[in-house]
């Protein structure tokens, strides 16, 4: 059985205040929440506050990024060591990454294994643009993504991804995957991508997450799906009520 996981990615939202009042909100909401792994992912300059608050409870810390190299003449990015420290997740590949900062497969591929290396638990995401959709291509493109993103990458030793199927013409968009056509990506190409990867046992093992305009009134439905093992959220991980209610009907069916 895989458990259900729920990630809230803040995006570019929250100073270290508005941090700090959310994730009071959020404790006392979550804290009673069973069966589901709860994951928030803020800016980084909002983790230290964010760890300090979320120690000793049942929610976990992420990144949205990190750089490949451990240390070196990079500024301004952040590297898997000082993550370390901190969280023990972080996001890779989202497609605001590879769109507005020109992050490719390749890149992709150095920080998932870098990620690793250091301990960090990557949620790695892939996940078609609207014309692509549109062009019947999802299938190419996301099982391209898979392949190229985690080329040579080593799981033995327990280590451990996490992958999120996170359809570009979805994200912020208010439209949203139907649960069976995000389930059929899931099953049709990403676990079969997994099983070219590492083998079929361990595309079993591996949680695939979906992601886009997934809301407290929406995410039930994604949940009944058998191969959606829970939600990158974003705008509604935002707000204490909604990401709660999200994180509820996961743990629901699990």
């Amino acid at each position: 059985m895989r458990k259900p996981l729920v990630a809230g990615n803040w995006k570019m939202f929250m100073t270290v205040a508005e941090a700090r009042h959310l994730v009071a909100d959020l404790v006392p909401r979550l804290q009673t929440v069973e069966g589901v792994q709860i994951v928030l992912c803020p800016p980084f300059t909002d983790l230290l506050a964010v760890a300090a608050l979320l120690e000793g409870t049942n929610i976990g810390l992420g990144a949205q990024n990190m750089h490949w190299e451990p240390n070196g003449a990079y500024t301004g990015e952040i590297s898997p060591l000082m993550l370390a420290e901190l969280a023990k997740y972080v996001i890779l590949g989202h497609s605001e990454r590879r769109t507005y900062f020109h992050e490719t497969d390749e890149t992709v591929n150095r920080k998932v294994k870098a990620a690793l290396e250091y301990g960090l638990i990557p949620i790695v995401c892939v996940g078609e643009s609207l014309d692509e959709n549109e062009s019947n291509r999802t299938a190419e493109v996301v099982s391209r993504q898979m392949l190229k993103g985690l080329e040579g990458v080593d799981l033995s030793g327990g280590k451990e991804i996490v992958i999120a199927y996170e359809p570009v013409w979805a994200i912020g968009t208010g439209r949203a995957a139907t649960p069976e056509g995000a389930n059929q990506v899931l099953a049709d190409v990403i676990r079969p991508a997994l099983a070219e990867l590492f083998g079929q046992e361990m595309s079993q093992v591996v949680r695939v997450l979906y992601g886009g305009s997934v809301k407290g009134d929406n995410a039930a439905q994604f949940f009944t799906m058998p191969d959606i093992d829970g939600a990158l959220v974003g705008g509604a991980s935002l707000k204490a009520e909604d990401f709660t209610r999200i994180a509820q009907a996961a743990a629901s069916h699990s």
